[in-house]
């Protein structure tokens, strides 16, 4: 499911969507604001241009988007129907949920936006894989 060649490893692995050997985030995870996004100009490895064309991560506000949807309606379901919190603690419950998460979804969004575009080639792995 995770093996090379798949998205899912791409995306997982946080790995170049056409080697998947170089990586696309110039940081590990970090809670540094000025950081979370930050990407390489190229693949340091196959050398694809991560910036396909001007303003090519503008789309990925439309899939953090969706995520920030998908993300508010788990936790309003947890906190309403199991743990059987009021509607404002609800709300109270999306809010801290949306705020610790918000790394993991710019970063997320940025990975699948760019996985919808480019394909995984095997030409461009090490010859020993």
């Amino acid at each position: 499911m995770f093996k090379k060649g798949t998205k899912l490893y791409s995306i997982f692995k946080a790995k170049c969507p056409r080697c998947h050997e170089g990586t696309f985030f110039k940081n590990g995870f970090t809670l540094n604001p000025s950081k979370i996004t930050e990407i390489h100009s190229n693949c340091p490895k196959c050398n694809l241009k991560y910036m396909l064309e001007p303003s090519f991560f503008y789309g990925a506000m439309y899939v953090n988007y969706g995520l920030t949807v998908a993300i508010s309606v788990a936790f309003f379901v947890i906190a309403k129907l199991i743990l059987e919190l009021t509607l404002l603690q609800s709300f109270f419950v999306i809010i801290i949920a949306l705020l610790v998460l918000a790394p993991v979804s710019l970063r997320l969004s940025r990975i699948l936006w760019i996985n919808m575009f480019v394909s995984f080639d095997k030409k461009f792995t090490k010859k020993n894989d």
